[in-house]
């Protein structure tokens, strides 16, 4: 007879623990351990049997070379995503908070595919009901007769489904609403998070039908469930964005068939989300001229330069209390070193200054290309002197107050000439090496106080 044990299992991160606590000692999280009853059976293998794999190793040289296809939708930001396309057979996770747009954005997908290529998409739902999917699809325009829709939580129907009618592409939404009835526990725990993925990557693989994964996230931002989940699957994809800006940005943390640098931008509308070619257009345009505590930087996602507005406001608190450094679409920590650098190095004190940064479109930049424009739009405020509207700035800063060089110059700088930029602020570096952009002037500085001095902030 099957024994069994109890584990306490963590919803965040998949941590199991013999006993229950208050905090996981894994991921920090509270009240994240559910119980879980584990089957345990004992399978005896006698000693004379022995078990042989039916495939055998082969040379790598000796596996047939067979052509990428792939199945591109039309949506231009969505296949730079993917790496081109979607790859037969590949199973992708998207994530994003509650109302973001996943759902908006793979029923377009799925009409792009039914109606552009004439393909038989399934798209299945346990969290919304036939009428309330048809109402979507109308004020979205994006209803046609090859899209299927499904409701159902059960995953072993949803499988006799796809051997039954073979679509071309597949979304599940969510995966945490499916359920395998052996498997003892409710929708959504680690169990059957595990099990029904599983299930479903089997019938991906061996049908060769894409499938979509339209996952939940927890409060810390990361897709509910086990980690194992993200491992399991070809691509991870994240949907971000901020509930009072129109854009969203889908983002690839995880894919097999092509790059995780790459972003795409959409901007929410009254019928759907809409792809933003030009995002460098759409991000300034509403910057003002001549406005204090204001810097342009280009920052590289991916193969595509981004110009994007850094904005910041310093005000002095009156000295009381600890000061304040709020930022937005910014690490807090790279402003934090700035704030030390300019102190250290120019002697500026912002003991007794709030200083608020922000990336302007809601837009998050990671990489230090931006660190010029930042100090350049925080000295601004506090001057309270504007800079250069057609100024772009690029440039990494280091500890010592010295500006070192980024990579890919060349495009950063013909995306700032096409937007109308005239000159560039950047390290003495970039003045060594050919540049092939014509009508902007470079301005090159050793350090961050010949910088400023060059542009008038000293």
């Amino acid at each position: 007879m099957a024994k069994s044990r109890v584990e306490f299992v963590c919803e965040v991160c998949g941590n199991s623990s013999p006993r229950w606590d208050g905090r996981c000692a894994s991921c920090g999280e509270w009240n994240s351990l559910r119980e879980v009853r584990i089957q345990e059976e004992k399978v005896q293998i006698s000693s004379g049997q022995k078990e042989f794999s039916v495939e055998k190793p082969v040379p790598i040289t000796a596996i047939p070379a067979e052509g990428e296809v792939r199945l591109q939708t039309g949506i231009g930001e969505f296949d730079r995503i993917l790496g081109g396309g979607l790859v037969p057979g590949s199973v992708i996770l998207i994530g994003g908070e509650p109302g973001i747009g996943k759902s908006t954005l793979m029923l377009q997908v799925l009409y792009t595919y039914s109606a552009n290529l004439g393909l038989s998409t399934l798209y299945v739902t346990g969290e919304e009901s036939l009428a309330q999917i048809r109402l979507r699809a109308e004020r979205l325009g994006s209803l046609n007769s090859n899209l299927n829709i499904l409701v159902e939580t059960q995953v072993d129907h949803v499988t006799s489904h796809l051997r039954e009618m073979k679509p071309a592409v597949v979304i599940i939404d969510s995966i945490q609403t499916q359920y395998a009835p052996e498997v003892p526990s409710v929708p959504g725990s680690i169990s059957q998070l595990r099990e029904c993925a599983a299930r479903l990557l089997y019938q991906a693989k061996s049908l060769t039908i894409p499938i979509f994964f339209i996952g939940h996230v927890t409060k810390a931002g990361i897709i509910a469930g086990p980690r194992i989940l993200e491992h399991m699957v070809d691509t991870v994809l994240y949907f971000e964005g901020e509930r009072h800006h129109t854009y969203r940005i889908l983002r690839a943390v995880k894919n097999r068939y092509g790059s995780t640098n790459e972003i795409g931008i959409f901007e929410m509308t009254q019928n759907g989300l809409m792809e933003v070619t030009n995002p460098s257009a759409c991000f300034l345009e509403e910057r003002p001229v001549d406005g204090v505590g204001s810097a342009v930087c280009a920052t590289l996602e991916g193969t595509r330069p981004l110009l994007i507005e850094v904005q910041s406001l310093t005000s002095y608190n009156g000295g009381f209390g600890a000061p304040r450094r709020t930022t937005s679409g910014i690490d807090a920590r790279r402003v934090a070193l700035l704030l030390a650098v300019l102190e250290k190095r120019l002697g500026l004190i912002f003991v007794d200054q709030d200083v608020f940064v922000n990336a302007a479109g809601g837009i998050r930049i990671e990489e230090p290309a931006a660190d010029l424009a930042t100090l350049v739009a925080i000295v601004s405020s506090f001057r309270n002197k504007p800079v250069d509207p057609e100024l772009l700035i690029i440039g990494e800063v280091g500890l010592s107050g010295e500006i070192r060089s980024v990579t890919h110059f060349d495009r950063r700088l013909h995306e700032g000439e096409r937007l109308g930029f005239k000159r560039c602020l950047t390290t003495k570096t970039h003045l060594k090496k050919e540049n092939k952009a014509s009508g902007i002037e470079i301005i090159g500085a050793g350090n961050i106080r010949e910088a400023l001095d060059l542009i008038g902030l000293i």
